[in-house]
């Protein structure tokens, strides 16, 4: 069940947060419930994630195949010519 929050924040904040909720196709509330749920799982894992692998987030791209295959995969197109 979805319930409504009025939040306070600052203008550029807003505006920014909207530009980066369209560039990734998102509505800004689901932006931000996925963030609080990233830190309701960071809080439950009992962990911080290093700000490195936070800037990773959404830039790596699941592999369908085996790590083997994936690897030889790109061994191989990496010197096709």
């Amino acid at each position: 069940m979805n319930t409504k929050l009025t939040l306070s924040l600052e203008e550029k904040v807003i505006a920014e947060a909207k530009t980066i909720a369209k560039k990734n196709g998102k509505s800004l509330s689901s932006l931000i419930e996925n963030y609080l749920k990233s830190l309701i799982q960071q809080k439950d894992l009992g962990q911080e994630i290093a700000p490195e692998v936070k800037k990773l987030v959404g830039r790596i791209k699941p592999i369908d195949e085996n790590y083997k295959d994936a690897v030889a995969n790109e061994i191989f197109n990496k010197f096709q010519r």
